[in-house]
């Protein structure tokens, strides 16, 4: 008797395509990713942080800005990155 896991992966395989599946260096080469933009998110928190300590309103409004934007670009570059290894998956 299949698991309701196993019937899913069946499912999404029918519907999507055969999962790809990631080799141990890959799975290895994801951490990494992650772990290296983790501490770029921390690194630009940080900064933009401190600097918005002594900020008044719309100069404080200003690094908020640049912070979501600083942001979103970090994630971006993690995403293409991760990307990369995916396709490279079989």
């Amino acid at each position: 008797m299949k698991s309701a896991y196993e019937r899913a992966l069946e499912k999404l395989e029918r519907e999507s395509g055969p999962t790809k599946k990631l080799t141990d260096e890959q799975r290895e080469r994801i951490a990494e990713i992650d772990t290296r933009y983790d501490a770029e998110v921390a690194q630009a928190r940080l900064k933009y942080e401190q600097q918005m300590t002594g900020a008044s309103g719309p100069e404080r409004q200003e690094l908020e800005e640049q912070m979501r934007q600083t942001l979103q670009e970090i994630e971006a570059k993690r995403a293409q990155e991760k990307d990369t290894v995916w396709q490279e998956a079989g």
